[in-house]
């Protein structure tokens, strides 16, 4: 029995990208679009209930951040392939992405003919990654050392170890909320950690920061 058109959960906050994107996906017979998302907590919602093939999901859209965003997505929704899209051609982004099993990291600059094949191929169970990025973040992403932080991430690392948000951070350190999540991101895949709370204790228990008292786990 031949198979049915490739569905597609779009997930950007942008409505004239998403519509874009649609545009272009649905120009193809074997494509269709089953929903589109404007932040992380529709996105997953909206593939727990269309069970997507595919989910096209930006790298930075209100609520939480994407690594979070990926793992609810495979929780409600475990056959759904995960692409990534982002303007972004960082490496330790690009690495944390890959161990929590994303399928894809794509570039926005990618052509509308690789966005299409890289859908298509990604519904495909043949264990191949995605990848449209520079050789330079490959090879960082292969070579980069981990549990090396730069004095800003040690900074972030510190005030998230006294409980402190990502707004309250940006505020603290005069940085955007937005520039804070990148540096998490960044953090979380030096240190190979899963949470705030992993993060600051694999970094205080490798003397990276300064003994501050240790995350309350209370939610």
């Amino acid at each position: 029995m031949a198979e049915g058109p490739t569905t597609v959960l779009l997930v950007d906050d942008h409505t004239i990208v998403r519509e874009g994107v649609q545009k272009i996906l649905e120009s193809q017979q074997d494509l269709v679009v089953v929903g589109q998302a404007g932040d992380a907590k529709e996105a997953v919602a909206l593939a727990g209930e269309t069970k997507p093939d595919v989910v096209l999901l930006d790298v930075e859209i209100p609520g939480d951040d994407v690594e979070t965003t990926v793992t609810r997505l495979h929780k409600v929704s475990p056959r759904s392939q995960v692409i990534i899209l982002s303007m972004y051609d960082a490496a330790p982004l690009l690495k944390s992405l890959l161990a929590i099993g994303i399928r894809g990291y794509l570039l926005k600059s990618v052509s509308m003919d690789e966005l299409v094949s890289a859908v298509r191929s990604a519904r495909r169970d043949d264990g191949r990654v995605l990848l449209s990025v520079s050789r330079e973040s490959l090879a960082q992403t292969e070579q980069e050392p981990s549990g090396v932080l730069s004095h800003r991430e040690r900074e972030i690392l510190e005030l998230t170890a006294q409980a402190m948000s990502n707004s309250q951070i940006a505020s603290r350190l005069s940085l955007t909320e937005a520039t804070v999540k990148r540096h998490m991101r960044k953090i979380f895949a030096k240190l190979g950690a899963v949470s705030r709370i992993d993060a600051v204790n694999k970094a205080m228990s490798a003397s990276l920061i300064k003994g501050v008292d240790r995350m309350s786990s209370s939610r």
